[in-house]
């Protein structure tokens, strides 16, 4: 209960002393313009990111490659200057009165070494310094990406990162092991709010409010990452933060189109009026797509081996069918005749993946510190989506999903808190059982963060506490009356310290303190020691604890997990045995099990789970050789406990072994009970029910699977990362993972599977014509095989190896055109078992800018 006295009115307090200072600090201000153009022919640049440091006021190049900041503070100040292709530059002026300041920039490839994070210390700081392995995305890629709303395919690049793709928008990104189809580790952030279903505590990738190329920066921090970040931050934390108003002045709208019969509509307008006091922002997108997921319904059950042959070599191809056909098809599919070749098999035209998104921001600028208050509101809608669950594959038919957002920022304090929505606008479907599923869900989070440096600088100081609650209602659809239309609260207080003894060494502690209402309070200490021989060669050794709680759906799932069990067979051999008949006497025959011809299997979810924990050990090397070569070396053993096992039989002390109806005699009880369970077991095809055979709150008979705490791993790896400007407009990059793990302790039954390979690497050309317009990338992804095990989804997935290109023409300083493929070279392979086959797609497009 230690965090519960944390009252929302706390922070509003911070709020307003935060306001109060802003306004204190207020002084003379005034207007700085000017031209950005390229040393060699005088042309304008246009996009070149122009901030006054120290501050929040920042803004970018409009065609013209003019900008303009206003209520810039007087005195003296510094203008950094950056843009893709382009040397950084620095000016310092002084500022009395309104001036002009013209720039003329280098082409020249950035210095990886220069460029900075936020992520690991929640603070700036440059990226060879920060206390964790972290991966910034090249701008130019989340450019490139934005054609094919992908968002995780930014990521592909990055060291010791799994992404597996089911479909066209059904990603899964983890890091360092133990993936899943619904993978959580990941924490995963846009402008502060959390993006992870409410329910499922998953991402839909397809409801970003925003296109990729809006975003002003993409971070991907590997490792336990509980100590600022909280529950969930169990194996990375993925920061994404939009251009602001003043950053992404003037209009653009792009156009696309290609195969899968896509296309795809983005647009984005934001200006700064009232004397530079107010910034808005407009965003809105439309997108259509077919997909690579197929119907299983054919009566044969070998829907899954026809789709998977082409994946798999002839030796491999011979799969074991599916428990049984799915219910039903694919949204515009129908079951065809029960018969010919393939009974049951869907037909008629898949309908398309759609998504739509729409978003307004307003900022207010304070004072000329760079003080801003933001609002912003936004929505998004995604149709026909299938995700891939412990329980079979889900069809989202129309998805739902809006948010609000304010926040304070300022230079020592920041002040924020949002609410997140979900709800099933039409009913989400399981395709294995027919059910249609609901879901309305609310996050509310409201948290406080300060910084302050001390001691000369030598000391630095974030601290901050939040507040969370989550509102599930699933309309008795995937829980039980009794556990549905909760709400449950999670209060959480966290500092880090930075102390730097001298220019070459840094201590770093920091530690997190979480408690909910649906787990214990949780502590969680990180320790570093950053040692820099120089500023272009880094080491570091870090300690972090995490852990992950369990979903809604871990907690109090209740769903048809197969079809029912017959065992009237079973009921009549007991009435026929001469010691056992006599005591059934008194049970209407069919009813020994309630229903002895339909015993029902449930998964249930099991409300007494513990969190997964998991420690981890890091040793990382970061280099900067000359401004051409950039290399990163990451080692890192953990040690995971605690596991939430898959759906097994026996395991949630909620439901006990089977109880004879009351109509038997007492003194024939355990001896029926015992003969039930022996008879079960014997016989492999009836195994389960034998361990699962209980009676439920209703008292009447079902066979129950659920979850449970068990196992202990360790995990050792090893992520290598290289950058190489071979010319200034040349770049290669690769990268290389190793993966091993060793069961310590496994629950008989559980699958404990990392569901990822123990090697794979990258390797990526990227061309940037600062002059001549052209910029092209090819890139490429060769992943080991490996098993996979989650949920009802058992197999082996194959190795690939996947090639990806882009090509973009700018033709002035207003219109890009640009085409983008993803596994040119149309490999056949699925990346999750259980999981859509994936091929190629190749689009192209047009931007606008004004």
């Amino acid at each position: 209960m230690f965090l519960r006295n944390v009252r929302l009115r706390g922070l509003v307090l911070l709020a307003l002393l935060a306001g109060g200072y802003g306004s204190a600090s207020a002084q003379g201000t005034s207007t700085i313009r000017g031209v950005v153009t390229r040393t060699n022919d005088g042309q304008p640049v246009a996009g070149v990111a122009v901030t006054v440091r120290g501050t929040n006021l920042a803004t970018v190049t409009n065609v013209n490659g003019r900008y303009m900041i206003q209520r810039v503070p007087s005195g003296s100040q510094t203008l950094v200057f950056r843009w893709l292709g382009y040397a950084p530059t620095e000016r310092e002026i002084t500022v009395s009165g309104d001036a002009t300041l013209d720039i003329a920039l280098e082409p020249k490839a950035i210095n990886l070494a220069d460029l900075t994070v936020t992520t690991a210390s929640r603070e700036p700081e440059r990226i060879v310094d920060a206390p964790a392995a972290v991966t910034l995305v090249d701008p130019r890629v989340l450019q490139n990406t934005a054609p094919t709303g992908q968002a995780p395919l930014a990521l592909a690049q990055a060291p010791g990162v799994d992404i597996v793709q089911s479909g066209i928008n059904d990603f899964n990104i983890n890091a360092r092991g133990f993936n899943s189809s619904l993978n959580r580790r990941v924490l995963t952030l846009l402008d502060g709010r959390d993006l992870a279903i409410a329910f499922l505590g998953s991402q839909e990738w397809n409801t970003l409010p925003v296109a990729l190329d809006e975003l002003r920066s993409m971070e991907l921090v590997r490792g336990p990452g509980s100590a600022l970040y909280g529950a969930n931050a169990f194996a990375g934390v993925i920061n994404m933060i939009s251009l602001s108003p003043r950053e992404a002045q003037g209009g653009k709208i792009s156009l696309s189109g290609g195969e899968l019969e896509t296309y795809r509509a983005d647009g984005r307008y934001a200006m700064v009026f009232g004397e530079g006091r107010w910034g808005a922002r407009v965003t809105g997108g439309y997108s259509s797509s077919d997909t690579w997921t197929r119907s299983r319904t054919s009566a044969d059950r070998l829907d899954l081996r026809r789709e998977y042959r082409p994946a798999l070599a002839e030796k491999d191809s011979n799969l074991t069918p599916l428990n049984g056909p799915e219910a039903i098809p694919l949204q515009g599919q129908e079951l065809g005749p029960l018969t010919g070749d393939t009974p049951r098999a869907a037909i008629g035209d898949r309908d398309p993946v759609t998504a739509a998104y729409g978003a307004f921001r307003l900022d207010r600028y304070l004072n000329n510190s760079g003080s801003v208050v933001t609002a912003e509101v936004g929505g998004s809608q995604t149709e026909n989506e299938v995700l891939v669950t412990g329980i079979g594959r889900v069809q989202v038919n129309k998805g739902q999903r809006m948010f609000g957002r304010a926040a304070y920022n300022s230079e020592n304090l920041n002040v924020f808190g949002y609410w997140n929505s979900r709800e099933s606008k039409d009913p989400q479907f399981s395709l294995a059982s027919g059910a249609a599923l609901l879901e309305k869900s609310d996050i509310m989070h409201v948290e406080a963060q300060a910084n302050r440096h001390f001691l000369d600088e030598k000391l630095r100081v974030v601290g901050g506490a939040s507040f969370r609650q989550y509102n599930v209602n699933t309309s008795g659809t995937l829980m039980r009356p009794e556990d549905d239309d909760r709400s449950d609260k999670v209060y959480s207080g966290y500092a880090q310290g930075e102390y730097s003894f001298s220019d070459k060494l840094r201590l770093v502690g920091a530690a997190r303190y979480d408690e909910g209402d649906l787990f214990e309070g949780q502590f969680s200490p990180k320790g570093g020691i950053v040692f820099s021989p120089n500023e272009n060669h880094v080491f570091r050794f870090t300690v972090n604890k995490a852990f992950q709680t369990p979903n809604y759906s871990e907690f109090f799932l209740r769903a048809n997990a197969a079809a029912p069990v017959n065992l009237s067979a079973l009921e009549a051999g007991l009435r026929a045995n001469p010691q056992l008949g006599p005591a059934l006497a008194g049970t209407p025959v069919g009813a020994l099990f309630t229903n002895s011809a339909m015993v029902p299997v449930f998964a249930r979810g099991n409300a007494s789970l513990d969190v997964e924990e998991t420690i981890g050990y890091e040793v990382g090397y970061k280099a900067s050789f000359t401004s051409s070569i950039y290399m990163t070396v990451d080692i890192y053993r953990n040690n995971i406990t605690n596991f939430v096992t898959d759906l097994l039989p026996g395991v949630n002390p909620a439901f006990g072994a089977f109880t004879a109806p009351s109509t038997v005699p007492e003194s024939a009880r355990a001896p029926l009970e015992g003969a039930i369970r022996a008879t079960l077991l014997a016989n492999p095809a009836t195994a389960l029910a034998g361990r699962g055979l209980t009676r439920t709150e209703d008292g009447n008979t079902a066979v129950v699977l659920s979850y449970t705490n068990a196992g202990d791993v360790d995990q050792t790896g090893l992520d290598l990362g290289l950058g190489v400007q071979l010319t200034p407009e040349l770049r290669a990059d690769g990268t290389f993972s190793f993966f091993s793990f060793t069961v310590n302790e496994q629950l008989t039954g559980d699958q404990l599977l990392p569901n990822t390979p123990n090697r794979k690497a990258t390797l990526g050309l990227t061309y940037e014509g600062a002059t001549n317009g052209f910029d092209a990338s090819l890139t490429s992804r060769f992943v080991a095989a490996y098993d996979w095990a989650a949920g009802v989804f058992i197999g082996r997935v194959p190795d690939s190896q996947t090639f990806n290109a882009t090509l973009g023409y700018q033709f002035n300083q207003r219109f890009r055109a640009y085409a983008a493929g993803t596994n040119i070279f149309d490999q056949q392979r699925f990346q999750l078992y259980g999981g859509a086959v994936i091929g190629r797609r190749i689009i192209g497009g047009v931007t606008a800018t004004f």
